[in-house]
C-alpha cells in the first residue's frame, strides 16, 4: 500500500469570518473534519501544505490529517476557492476507514481525433462511481478517435478499473461528435465579397484593355 501524505494541523477553538481573515493572513486555511457517527473536528491547515495536496493528489485525495499527534484517514471533500487569487479558502475533510467504498465524482478525459471534418463536445466533465476509499481512480478516460457524425459515448461506454463501479446513468451522455454547423449568413455573404472582388477584377481588366486602346489610337 503506498504512503500517504501527512499533513499536520492545529485544532481550532475560534469561529467567524473575522478569525477565518486572521487565519488566511497568516498562510492558513480553516477546514472542517466530518464523518458518521463522529463530532466534528475544526482545525487549521497550513495553505501551502493544502494546496500542494490538491494540485498533486487531484480533487479526491486522500491524506492523514495528524492533530495532536494523532493522525486521521481523511478525504478531500470540498474546497472553496478565492476567486481572485485562487487559493483555497477553506477545506471540508471526510473521515475514512480502510477497505470503505465511497461514492466520489471523477474527472473525465478525452483523448483522440474525431473523424477528418467532425467536431466534438464533451457533455460531461466527471463521472460519479463507487470505489475502494485508497484506490479512487485519478481520472477516467474515454477515446473519440476516427468517431464519425452522430457518434456518442455514454457513460457504460467507459472502462472502469478494477473494482470500481458505477453510480452514473448509463445512459449518461460523455461525448458526442458531429458535423459543425454552417452559418448560412456568413457562407453567403463570404459568396459575396467572392464575387464582388471577382467583378472588380474584371471591371479592372476592361478598363485596361480600354485604356491600352485609347494609347494605340493616340499613335
Amino acid at each position: 500500500m503506498a504512503d500517504r501524505p501527512v499533513i499536520k494541523a492545529e485544532l481550532r477553538t475560534e469561529f467567524g469570518k473575522g478569525f477565518a481573515r486572521r487565519l488566511r493572513r497568516d498562510w492558513k486555511v480553516p477546514g472542517v473534519v466530518y464523518g458518521s457517527g463522529q463530532e466534528p473536528i475544526h482545525f487549521a491547515v497550513p495553505l501551502l501544505d493544502i494546496q500542494s495536496l490538491v494540485r498533486n493528489n487531484g480533487v479526491n485525495a486522500v491524506l492523514e490529517l495528524e492533530i495532536d499527534g494523532e493522525q486521521h484517514l481523511t478525504m478531500v471533500k470540498h474546497v472553496d476557492q478565492n476567486v481572485l487569487t485562487l487559493d483555497i479558502d477553506h477545506v471540508d475533510l471526510l473521515a475514512i476507514k480502510r477497505g470503505e467504498k465511497v461514492e466520489v465524482e471523477v474527472p473525465v478525459t478525452v483523448e483522440g481525433e474525431p473523424a477528418p471534418g467532425m467536431m466534438y463536445i464533451q457533455d460531461a466533465d466527471v463521472l460519479m462511481v463507487e470505489a475502494d476509499v485508497l484506490n479512487i481512480p485519478e481520472e477516467l478516460v474515454i477515446s473519440i478517435e476516427g468517431l464519425d457524425d452522430g457518434a456518442v459515448v455514454t457513460a457504460a461506454d467507459v472502462e472502469l478499473p478494477e473494482g470500481t463501479v458505477l453510480v452514473a446513468e448509463e445512459d449518461t451522455v460523455i461525448a458526442s461528435v458531429s458535423e459543425p454547423e454552417v452559418d448560412e449568413d456568413l457562407e453567403a455573404a463570404a459568396e459575396s465579397v467572392e464575387e464582388g472582388g471577382a467583378e472588380a477584377g474584371a471591371d479592372s481588366e476592361d478598363e485596361e484593355g480600354e485604356s491600352s486602346e485609347d494609347n494605340d489610337d493616340e499613335e
